[in-house]
């Protein structure tokens, strides 16, 4: 075994759990201790402050320069007594984390000392350097100024000793540079639209929220042998590796006994996260050996998403203290469940009410309906923009096996729901109705409740699942930022629910009455959506063949699937919603095609350097190891005990030289793909060239590596191996 391997395994069965200083107090007495929540506004804020922020939360109204000050006063004050030393504007770039540039409070005084200071001006607006973000061409290198500004909506918070701010980020001449940024803009589409159809049915509606429940997935590795495997490092995932004789197939470890050092590890981030105010619910092992899930309970979508990106950066700070890493990439072990984040997503009414519950009678079931069936029309409509916005080289490897929903956009409704569909479709409702029959619809539609209660089953196949008060949009990558997918889901459902309304106003209008008017649309919903409605199995061949012959769409490749951002559909779905400009739309897809042009690159280059510096020289060095053995031997024995004695070997050193030809031509033509590739100026064609002759290397390569360690002696193999890194504690 080689030493760098050996060392590291040596490391790892030394290793004993960390024993964290456990906060013995209740949960409820320090949740959101470092959060300047309502509770420390009331505080060190004055009245007037206190509702300015109020109302620029609930309503949307702008603080003036005055109330600002006061407020940037307080915050400083809290901060200061907590420990704050600094403070920062963190926001979303659109990378794959987040970003912050702390600051001290520190000002030079009159007397030549130093005071602390922070101002109105300084909590509402920063100027960090725009040019290194990407941008997709918004900002050019030289044009660097671009500004961070307060969101009030997502309370301020302490991280160590810095009082953090969360902010949008938009260039110098306004264009959104961030995921948060057209996250509020849609938030809002959805407010508006859906607070107009909730007053069909109740006129005391006058908002609505969108709820995220995310689920968060993750693997744990030791540190010791991620820090041996060059490919876990540079790109998060394991380039080559030979499954486990014994992985996932007995599913033994979902939902077992937690492993000590993990389950240490994961008190510690719920500890960190309680401070935070992140509403941690549920642990637990998922299928995968290694691999583990946090959930939360459900918050509104923007804060909800801000604490999804918060805690991943407290996981991998907190790992490093009890000598993990964190992996959140989407497929880092061929063959077992990757991981994802499942968007558990919804409304609720400003009177409490969650749009996707049936309620107790006909009328408030009838709105239900209403939401889920234009929600269906949504998908159905924009299936490819969903898709394009879960679509990443990563994400691209986890979808369509183990337990992830296909690339095929199909929505899941459940047997009862789809039944009580099926109702409605056959009900009279494109004329006026007698009294016999709108009591029998009415009389169906108030028997929901009853047949929902408990009755929706759970589709892992689904991409889009109805699971009894919500939908759950499981196709999100793990290492995803959520605004992503949500961008698109809400934009969509709110055009969906404006077209409705403009639609049964007509209707209405025209002298049918308004339960008319709706039933006749949602009939018509409900039949032209039924070719993406599918409740059956995913990974089916016959779905496949199935879905399109209803004429869905099934795109498996990344710069294919991206290219629907740009469709003249969808450019006036996100320009007529006020989402994202055209300048806006197009830079954000750019950065796309380029991320993903950059990760098929370094995991090429990364494959390359572990092909000609590990695998190589591991095998020559076995094959010659063979070459003496079987000169001895034709020293020792007889020709004809020879060609018996040595008929094996003779037999491996060729499989040795043919794997060891094929991996060096084979690094040689990668590299010379990515050289014409290279080359390419348009950001689109290029993805697409890396897609075609770049990528499908890497599964090439991996096979001949692969096949070498099944082979080469399991001492000389110097890098660890799936059964050490799947199982090793």
């Amino acid at each position: 075994m080689s030493l760098f391997r050996f060392n590291a395994l040596k490391e790892v069965l030394n290793r004993q759990p960390v024993k964290i200083a456990w906060n013995e107090s209740l949960v409820s007495d320090y949740f959101g201790m470092k959060v300047f929540n309502q509770e420390k506004m009331k505080k060190y804020l004055s009245k007037e402050a206190f509702k300015a922020v109020t109302d620029a939360v609930e309503s949307g109204t702008t603080i003036d320069r005055k109330m600002a000050d006061q407020v940037a006063q307080g915050m400083k004050a809290w901060a200061i007594e907590n420990g704050a030393t600094h403070y920062t504007h963190w926001f979303h770039p659109l990378t794959e984390g987040t970003a912050e540039k702390h600051d001290a409070f520190i000002v030079c005084g009159a007397d030549g000392g130093v005071i602390e200071s922070f101002s109105g001006t300084l909590l509402a607006q920063q100027e960090p350097d725009a040019s290194s973000f990407p941008s997709g061409g918004i900002r050019q290198t030289f044009e660097a100024r671009g500004y961070t500004a307060w969101d009030p909506s997502s309370p301020a918070f302490i991280s160590e000793t810095t009082l953090t701010i969360p902010t949008i980020f938009i260039s110098y001449t306004g264009a959104a540079l961030d995921y948060k940024t057209p996250l509020l803009r849609a938030l809002n589409a959805i407010d508006v639209a859906a607070t107009a159809i909730c007053q069909y049915f109740d006129k005391t509606v006058n908002s609505v929220n969108v709820n995220l429940g995310w689920e968060q997935e993750y693997f744990i590795i030791d540190e010791a042998l991620y820090m041996a495997r060059p490919d876990l490092i540079l790109t998060g995932r394991t380039l080559m590796g030979h499954a486990s004789s014994k992985d996932q197939q007995l599913d033994d470890h979902y939902f077992s006994s937690i492993p000590t050092r993990a389950n240490c590890f994961m008190q510690d981030v719920e500890n960190e996260a309680y401070i935070l105010g992140i509403p941690l619910k549920t642990k637990h092992n998922e299928v995968a050996p290694n691999q583990f899930e946090f959930a939360p309970i459900y918050e509104e979508a923007n804060l909800a998403n801000d604490h999804n990106q918060l805690l991943m950066d407290i996981m991998q700070k907190i790992a490093r203290r009890h000598k993990f890493r964190i992996l959140f990439h989407e497929k880092p072990f061929a063959g077992i469940n990757g991981s994802g984040k499942h968007n558990n997503w919804s409304l609720s009414a400003n009177t409490g009410v969650n749009l996707y519950s049936p309620g107790k009678n006909p009328k408030s079931n009838l709105q239900f309906l209403t939401f889920v069936i234009n929600t269906v029309k949504a998908v159905y409509d924009h299936q490819d923009l969903l898709r394009a916005s879960i679509m990443n080289a990563s994400n691209a490897y986890r979808l369509g096996a183990h337990e992830a929903p296909p690339s095929i956009i199909s929505v899941f409704l459940g047997t009862e729901l789809s039944k009580m569909l099926d109702l409605m479709e056959e009900a009279v409702v494109d004329r006026k109705m007698t009294p016999d029959e709108k009591t029998a619809l009415k009389l169906n539609i108030g028997r929901i409740p009853e047949i929902i209660l408990d009755n929706t089953d759970r589709n892992r196949t689904s991409p889009f699942a109805f699971t009894g008060n919500r939908f759950e949009f499981r196709a999100v990558g793990a290492s995803a930022n959520n605004a992503s997918a949500l961008i698109v889901l809400n934009t969509a459902v709110a055009n969906q629910l404006n077209n409705f309304k403009e639609e049964v106003d007509q209707l209405i209008d025209r002298g049918i009455k308004k339960d008319e008017a709706i039933f006749q649309k949602l009939k018509e919903l409900i039949i032209n959506t039924k070719p993406i409605r599918f409740d059956g199995d995913g990974y089916s061949t016959e779905w496949v063949k199935e879905a399109a012959r209803r004429g869905l769409t099934n795109t498996t490749n990344v710069p294919e699937a991206l290219s629907a951002y740009l469709w003249p559909e969808s450019r006036n779905l996100f320009k007529k919603l006020g989402v994202l400009s055209e300048t806006e739309l197009e830079g954000r897809v750019e950065v796309e095609y380029e991320k993903f042009i950059m990760k098929v690159q370094i995991e090429a280059r990364v494959l390359g350097d572990i092909v000609i510096n590990h695998i190589v020289p591991t095998a020559v060095g076995y094959q010659t190891m063979l070459l003496e053995n079987v000169k001895n031997i034709k020293e020792v024995f007889s020709p004809e005990e020879f060609d018996e004695l040595a008929g094996g070997r003779k037999e491996l050193i060729k499989e040795i030289a043919g794997h060891v030809s094929a991996l060096k031509r084979k690094r040689k033509e990668m590299i010379e793909a990515r050289k014409k590739a290279n080359i390419i100026e348009n950001v689109i064609e290029k993805a697409k060239v890396y897609d075609k002759t770049v990528r499908p290397f890497l599964e090439d390569i991996r096979y001949h590596i692969d096949q070498l360690e099944l082979i080469v002696d399991n001492e000389r193999w110097p890098l660890p191996k799936y059964r050490e890194l799947l199982f090793v504690r």
